[in-house]
């Protein structure tokens, strides 16, 4: 992490950190905000980007019970039928080959703030030093979220120039409120229900709420009443 031009660039050295020493196979850095997932602040590959995201899609997964509860929520054999936690993400980690999840929370100035998720391609429990070295990371996971909290940045006048402005701006999913929003004007329902529509079709394609997000701002979707009050509709075009 040392020698990173951006908090950011810090978080995702230290993703790929542990992918090189916690025997694991991806990490991200999930931030959390009121027990919502806000975003992806640093990951080891876009895979781990698109497993944090999914649960951000379904609203259910260990980076959220670990912020919830403050504590490591491990996952180690996410194909256990006798495990019922989390069934819509645990289907979509087993379909995308991921066995095991270990979330880790965030901490800054005692409030948790987010986890640190490691994935793993096969089952089983991490060894007492990798779990150990996971924890450590975790606590250094902060250190670029201070970064970024305490830069000096003028945010009352900060532009999108401003490095500090991108970065948070980079966490917002921001293509997920603009879709909610032309959900609600075409099909004339509340944000609620529009954003239970969005994260429902998503579901139902195997696609994350962002990338079906992203097909309705392009307009590779189109918001036809009947289609949305059924199926889920065809997507042209690759999805972002």
């Amino acid at each position: 992490m040392v020698g990173a031009g951006s908090a950011l660039e810090a978080a995702n050295s230290l993703c790929h950190a542990c992918v090189d020493l916690l025997e694991v196979d991806g990490a991200s850095i999930s931030l959390m905000h009121e027990g919502n997932s806000r975003g992806t602040f640093g990951s080891s590959n876009e895979l781990s980007r698109r497993l944090d995201s999914l649960q951000y899609t379904f609203g259910e997964g260990p980076c959220l019970d670990a912020v919830r509860e403050g504590r490591p929520v491990l996952a180690t054999d996410l194909s256990d039928p006798q495990d019922q936690r989390w069934p819509a993400f645990r289907d979509a980690m087993l379909e995308s080959g991921v066995r095991a999840v270990f979330a880790l929370p965030v901490a800054v100035a005692s409030s948790y703030v987010g986890a640190l998720d490691l994935f793993r391609s096969q089952k089983g429990e991490m060894t007492t030093e990798a779990l150990t070295g996971g924890l450590m990371a975790a606590e250094l996971a902060a250190l670029p979220l201070l970064d970024l909290m305490t830069a000096d940045v003028d945010w009352e006048g900060a532009g999108q120039g401003d490095d500090g402005w991108e970065q948070l701006a980079s966490l917002e999913r921001v293509e997920v409120y603009q879709a909610t929003g032309m959900i609600m004007g075409a099909m004339e329902m509340g944000p609620s229900e529009a954003l239970v529509r969005l994260r429902a079709h998503a579901y139902a394609r195997g696609m994350t709420a962002s990338e079906l997000a992203w097909a309705v701002v392009e307009r590779r979707l189109q918001l036809d009443v009947d289609d949305w009050s059924g199926d889920a509709g065809d997507v042209t075009g690759p999805a972002r």
